[in-house]
């Protein structure tokens, strides 16, 4: 592995990126980190995010990527000021840099690994359409979570249209995004916006902890399970069926199905290589 692969020694603005080993794997511990802006999306901290995403992405060895916020603030979301900053923007021009904003901020959906978002404080606009793009999310019970993104005129960015209803349903999704409803983090879990909520000090201990159970189950088992979930799920059981066949087939042939057998008739932890 070349130095610029190892993306931990690598320096990002307004981002800071550790590496959480375990055994042979590792997960990436991401912090949006500037919090004099509530850790607002700057194109700084947007190229940074993309930057990373690509490394990540040639990383066999990654196990799983938490995403978190420094300070008291998940992400505010987008910069507002770009919002005033070219009234006399076409449209084409204004389309192709939201595009190039959305494209950037969505890729680490591409990886394929879980991303576990550890949701602070107030997740809002952008800021909440980045934790809906994650697979798990664990929140701040005081964190509030909004899309206001009618409210200032706009229409609602970054997949929310899609993300939301697909996490927690048509009817809560039409609720935040028509009428810019704010859920705190304590009502998030019964809406199915999240997995758990807890103060916000131990929000990132619940996510590292799933992220270490990531680590420590089968690599290809995982993703493969990643795959079948991803974008909304399969269009129905016939679908979810053939799926299964192959890829419940393809983890059969593992040595490491063998190991978890094994460790599971032994009671004791596997070790898992992903072969």
């Amino acid at each position: 592995m070349d130095r610029e692969s190892l993306w931990w020694e690598q320096d990002f603005e307004h981002l800071a990126v550790t590496r959480r080993v375990q055994g042979e794997r590792h997960t990436a511990v991401v912090t949006l980190d500037l919090p004099e802006q509530r850790n607002a999306m700057s194109e700084e901290m947007t190229t940074s995010w993309a930057r990373l995403a690509s490394l990540l992405g040639d990383d066999t060895q990654l196990a799983c990527v938490v995403v978190t916020g420094a300070g008291t603030a998940f992400t505010s979301g987008g910069n507002l000021s770009w919002l005033m900053a070219e009234p006399d923007a076409s449209v084409s021009d204004l389309r192709a840099r939201m595009r190039t904003f959305y494209r950037r901020w969505l890729s680490m959906t591409r990886l394929e690994v879980p991303v576990v978002a550890a949701v602070n404080g107030h997740a809002i606009g952008a800021g909440l359409a980045l934790a809906l793009a994650c697979d798990v999310r664990y929140v701040a019970e005081e964190a509030r979570l909004a899309v206001p993104f009618t409210g200032l005129g706009l229409h609602p960015g970054m997949a929310t249209t899609w993300s939301l209803p697909s996490v927690a349903g048509p009817a809560l999704a039409a609720d935040m995004l028509l009428t810019g409803r704010v859920v705190l983090g304590h009502e998030a879990v019964g809406l199915g916006l999240a997995s758990a909520a807890a103060p916000a000090d131990e929000v990132l201990r619940l996510a590292l902890d799933a992220a270490d159970r990531v680590a420590a189950a089968a690599p290809v088992a995982t993703r493969l399970t990643l795959a079948a979930l991803r974008d909304g799920g399969h269009d129905g059981p016939a679908a979810a069926l053939e799926w299964e066949a192959l890829a419940q087939a393809t983890t059969m042939a593992t040595a490491d199905l063998q190991e978890g057998v094994r460790a599971a008739t032994e009671r004791r932890p596997p070790t898992f290589t992903g072969r």
